[in-house]
């Protein structure tokens, strides 16, 4: 397992770059889910658009305007902090994370440097002030602009975020409510960005995005079927995160001897111990333990347990393929978006049945499986009323 990114590189490519230890290997690769994801939906986005689906619109912006005092201030409070903190810890990696020292210790504290931050502060403030001065006109003018609705990508990816990580927070918080209680008597942000319920991310970040889409004019269905290819995608390229950081994110205790017809295989993606796991759980890593130990980590599971993110990168990347093939094939807008849905129920169903979680009290069955549940029976039903309402047509 790799926590972060230092001890990746270190082990993959014998370099030591301390400045690494600030990139969280879980966070790595849900950015980069992001922006595969992006890059997937700005090319259906496109396609829709040349095909007649999305149209563009007209825009007004008033051209020449010099920069205004709100603008640079917002420029210059990022360069502070990005200073302060961010430019700080980075130069002084190697030394301030020697030892058992960990990142988030440092990165969630006051320490930092005030010159580095008034300095990047200076810099971006003065750099937005110095575009604006060298593209402003003597008359501002209000132009009209063709807007393709590509340019919504961004904007739909950003609430997505948002509303998906208080979504995913407050779906934690309600399975784990001991969790809750204890952040309330101490928040911290560290703690907030710290377990995340998938489904909690997905219902509140759809949410989300449907109230963007009618915000400004676009079909939901429409946007939600140019997105389903690539949620899939992106929550597969999140689950290696949940794999190589170690999150907790792993199945129950699986004790049995690989299957001869698996044996072609690493033994890993059978069962594993999850050493050196970012949460640093389970007992502690010893000479005879086949693993390096690493400093503030340093852990193994007691038992080996099934690499449950493994598999779901794997179920994911297949989906992905089927909902991509299925993108022009299906004609009426929501029938893809309905299929994920379907899809995405059934795999995480039965994920569940080899994964570690909290089971509902009284119910038998974890607050994951219900949802999947209800997922994947509205998935259905979303399918067939589009596929009568289009019959009838």
């Amino acid at each position: 397992m790799y926590p972060n990114l230092y001890f990746a590189i270190k082990d993959l490519f014998g370099a030591e770059l301390p400045f690494l230890k600030l990139v969280n290997s879980f966070g790595f690769f849900v950015a980069m889910a992001f922006l595969v994801a992006g890059f997937f939906i700005q090319r259906e986005f496109k396609r829709l658009t040349e095909s007649g689906v999305f149209k563009s619109t007209s825009t007004e912006r008033l051209v020449g305007a010099p920069t205004s005092i709100i603008d640079i201030t917002i420029q210059s409070v990022v360069g502070f902090l990005f200073g302060w903190k961010f430019l700080y810890l980075a130069i002084n990696a190697g030394t301030i994370f020697n030892g058992n020292s960990l990142p988030q210790e440092h990165l969630f504290s006051t320490e930092g440097s005030i010159l580095l931050g008034v300095l990047l502060a200076a810099l971006l403030g003065g750099w937005s002030w110095w575009e604006g001065k060298k593209n402003s006109l003597p008359t501002p003018e209000l132009k009209s602009f063709n807007s393709p609705p590509s340019e919504h990508v961004g904007a739909i990816l950003t609430v997505a975020a948002v509303g998906g990580i208080i979504g995913a927070k407050i779906f934690h918080f309600i399975e784990y409510p001991e969790q809750f209680a204890s952040f309330i008597s101490s928040p911290s942000l560290n703690d907030f960005l710290g377990g995340l319920t998938i489904y909690g991310g997905l219902i509140l970040g759809g949410i989300s995005v449907w109230a963007y889409t009618k915000k400004n004019g676009l079909n939901f269905l429409s946007v939600a079927d140019a997105s389903a290819p690539s949620l899939m995608l992106g929550y597969g390229i999140g689950r290696i995160g949940c794999q190589v950081s170690g999150d907790g994110d792993w199945g129950i205790a699986n004790l049995s001897p690989q299957p001869g017809w698996l044996s072609w295989l690493p033994d890993w993606t059978w069962s594993y111990q999850f050493p050196n796991n970012v949460n640093q759980v389970g007992r502690l890593i010893s000479e005879n333990d086949p693993w390096t130990r690493y400093d503030g980590y340093g852990t193994c599971l007691h038992e080996a347990v099934f690499p449950t993110s493994l598999y779901e990168t794997t179920m994911a990347v297949i989906i992905f393929m089927i909902l991509w093939s299925l993108r022009t094939r299906l004609k009426t807008a929501g029938m893809l978006f309905a299929t994920y849905l379907m899809f995405n129920g059934f795999e995480r169903f039965w994920i569940e049945k080899i994964r570690v979680n909290v089971e509902i009290p009284n119910l038998g069955f974890t607050q994951a499986e219900l949802i999947s549940v209800l997922i994947f029976l509205s998935g259905v039903s979303l399918f067939f009323f589009l596929k009568t309402k289009s019959q009838k047509v």
